[in-house]
């Protein structure tokens, strides 16, 4: 089932993101879906040619997950992290093709166990501004680690409280806000050593 990533959601993603926004607002952490020009920032970082495994953390509704689909070589690997059994469930029928798992501290596992190896790339979506410390550093750690030399870590949040711990982690870190989201986002941009 091919999917337009250029069509907007229908009301009914819409209230189900929003439903599980009123449910577990620490792990959805909006009330409205991603938008188009957001989507359009967070995949210009990628070198689509080259990237062999693809990573995402917290799919939601799958915005991203339809560009990603979209711009993605053939042969490459789409793995993506839903931890709300709803949206995953909903997911999964929609990308046969991806391999869907629930939660981003286990990403090393998940790679090593698909014979993956290390990602080209992670977009994450993940409220990282909801999140106790500790489970910050853990994913950010399982990131950093399953991560290949010279690959890129393309987040969004809605503050710039993670960009101090970005720093400490990745060789460089940029940030780009884009203001026609609800609500406005910044878009970090990071990239790992060649070493």
């Amino acid at each position: 089932m091919m999917i337009d990533c250029h069509q907007p959601l229908g009301i009914k993603e819409r209230l189900m993101f929003f439903y599980n926004f009123l449910q577990a607002p620490g792990q959805v952490g909006s009330i409205t879906p991603s938008s188009r020009a957001l989507a359009k920032q967070m995949m210009k970082p990628i070198d689509w040619e080259k990237a062999n495994t693809i990573v995402e953390l917290g799919a939601g509704t799958g915005i991203f997950t339809k560009w990603i689909q979209e711009m993605k070589r053939p042969d490459a690997t789409l793995v993506s992290f839903e931890k709300e059994t709803t949206m995953r469930n909903r997911l999964e029928p929609l990308f046969p093709n991806v391999l869907f798992h629930e939660d981003a501290v286990d990403l090393g596992r998940v790679l090593s166990e698909a014979g993956l190896g290390k990602a080209d790339c992670i977009v994450s979506g993940l409220p990282f501004a909801n999140f106790p410390q500790g489970l910050r550093d853990q994913i950010m750690e399982q990131v950093i680690t399953t991560l290949k030399p010279g690959g890129v870590f393309v987040a969004f949040q809605y503050s710039l409280q993670m960009k101090k711990q970005l720093l400490e982690v990745f060789d460089s870190v940029s940030v780009k806000m884009v203001p026609f989201n609800v609500p406005p986002a910044f878009v970090y941009v990071c990239h790992k050593a060649q070493r």
